[in-house]
């Protein structure tokens, strides 16, 4: 009597399972899949060398997001390619102003100009995060018309939630373009005990939901802090993750918010 391919193929499965170092490897690679992730931008990058230098010099996948009206955003985004570090364009939105900066009263036409100026003024930009924004990501239709764009260009979306309104997230989920929002806020109130407490906040809600994405400033206060505690997390049993990673840990799922939008509007 023949044996049926499913009994012959448990049989191997178990006679693999009975073979030294084979359980060990599978747990170990349970045990890698179940680790919490962090993702980490840093906003308003391009303004101050010895800042953004110091943000360029983190050990690990942190994103710059760089403003593209500063000073030294095409030195900071060729810098930061060549490390290997992911370049975003930190693109502003009302309320922010600026030549760059989209607002709900500028005609289609000008945003797109406003987008592609600021495109070309950060090279090798791999997504986008609104800088400010509250009441800009506010608008159904302009960022419908964003997301389709970023997806005809191939770039990600990163949701800054400076609104609790904001339909940014969902209309890039719509559009099925590749997409994050961010969790917390670091440095809300830039003092160190705060900026202290939000990352403990963040490791938490990591271990609590599996994931977490963080945006910070280049502050002093959360420089000193990433740089004392960016090194501890792989001993805490958190992995570092770039956006792409993270992207697709989440499959363009959104989370909660947590923290406050506050100054970042």
């Amino acid at each position: 009597m023949s044996v049926p391919r499913w009994t012959a193929g448990l049989a191997l499965l178990l006679a693999l399972a009975g073979q030294p170092g084979f359980a060990d490897e599978a747990d170990a690679d349970r045990r890698v899949a179940a680790r919490p992730s962090l993702t980490l931008i840093i906003d308003d990058l391009g303004q101050n060398p010895a800042r953004d230098r110091r943000v360029l010099q983190l050990p690990g996948p942190v994103a710059l997001a760089i403003l593209p009206g500063t000073r030294h955003a095409a030195e900071l985004a060729e810098q930061a390619h060549r490390a290997g570090k992911t370049v975003m364009l930190h693109m502003p939105m009302a309320p922010a102003g600026g030549r760059f900066a989209w607002h709900p009263q500028l005609p289609h036409d000008e945003l797109a100009r406003r987008l592609d100026a600021a495109l070309a003024a950060v090279p090798h930009v791999r997504g986008l995060n609104n800088h400010m924004g509250s009441a800009m990501t506010e608008q159904p239709q302009a960022m419908t018309w964003l997301m389709g764009e970023l997806q005809r260009r191939h770039l990600f979306f990163l949701d800054s939630r400076t609104s609790p309104r904001t339909v940014a997230a969902a209309s890039a989920q719509r559009t099925a373009l590749a997409s994050l929002s961010r969790d917390i806020f670091l440095d809300d109130d830039p003092s160190p005990a705060a900026v202290a407490e939000r990352f403990q906040a963040a490791i938490a809600l990591a271990r609590k939901q599996g994931s977490v994405v963080i945006i910070g400033h280049p502050h002093e206060s959360t420089l000193a802090l990433l740089e004392r505690e960016l090194p501890r997390l792989t001993a805490q049993g958190i992995e570092w993750v770039d956006v792409g990673q993270m992207i697709a840990t989440r499959g363009n799922r959104a989370m909660a918010a947590h923290g406050r939008g506050g100054i970042y509007r």
